[in-house]
């Protein structure tokens, strides 16, 4: 009889150690290390004399009143406000635009392209301060509708394409379905089209909020106390510059992050619910 080969020990896979948490986890320990090496450095360098201690009196205060916001939280609060509304707009704007793309209207049609093509080859700044100082003072806008405005119509070109891209991607066995049980264009938009497209385009929607969060900063330059504006006036006074616009960017990048989580756990409810 022949021994029994001998079994060499199983290689270990590299790709599992790469994809394991406790690497990611290092990973990130670098990377921290990385940045706190490089800002020492540069701070070092230039002689810049750190005051983070002053910062939270900016963020909020506490006394015998209780708690106040301070100042870059009420900006936060205004930021808040304009995006949310600008958000909602901007959905309303893309989805009409969207529709009126896909209809067989001359019209809606070139009315839609006239407005994307508008909207997407212009900067925002120039779009906000055309809105401000030309079509506001015609309409009677102050500054906030019109940041507000100007914010919808810039991102509400970018949403139609999305909404377009996702109602285009729904089967056409869909709309023969729908037209089969008696129902018009409108009936199968609402109830079978726009359903299933709104999962397949609710991450690249989710971009495009973030994006508007971002770009909301802009509307500072038409003197609205949003976030940017609170900070730029607290540098102009405190010359608190690299703390203060670190903590405004600390400030969107939680936004934006805790954006992302909430809307990830609605994508995942609904691959559940389907």
């Amino acid at each position: 009889m022949r021994p029994a080969p001998v079994r060499s020990a199983p290689k270990k896979d590299w790709r599992s150690v790469i994809r394991s948490p406790v690497f990611d986890i290092f990973q990130f320990t670098v990377l921290v290390g990385l940045v706190v090496w490089f800002f020492a450095e540069s701070s070092e360098t230039l002689g810049y004399n750190w005051q983070w201690y002053q910062v939270p009196r900016y963020l909020f205060t506490l006394d015998d009143g209780g708690f106040r916001a301070g100042p870059l939280l009420e900006g936060l609060m205004v930021t808040f406000h304009i995006s949310a509304i600008s958000l909602v707009l901007a959905f309303v704007i893309g989805l009409i635009t969207a529709l009126f793309r896909l209809s067989n209207a001359f019209v809606a049609q070139t009315l839609a392209r006239f407005y994307l093509e508008t909207s997407r080859n212009t900067p925002l700044l120039i779009q906000l301060f055309f809105i401000y100082f030309v079509v506001g003072p015609v309409l009677g806008l102050e500054r906030f509708p019109s940041a507000v405005l100007a914010l919808s119509l810039f991102e509400g070109a970018y949403a139609s394409e999305i909404f377009r891209a996702g109602i285009i991607s729904i089967q056409r066995g869909q709309w023969e379905a729908a037209y089969s049980l008696g129902l018009n264009t409108v009936q199968a938009y609402r109830t079978i089209i726009l359903p299933q497209a709104i999962r397949r385009i609710l991450p690249p929607l989710t971009s495009q909020a973030i994006s508007l969060i971002k770009d909301s900063a802009l509307v500072s330059t038409i003197a609205i106390y949003d976030l940017t504006m609170q900070a730029q006036a607290i540098i102009s006074e405190t010359f608190l510059t690299f703390e203060l616009w670190f903590t405004v960017a600390a400030m969107y990048l939680a936004v934006t992050i805790t954006l992302s989580v909430i809307v990830n756990i609605m994508e995942h409810r609904l691959k559940v619910i389907t």
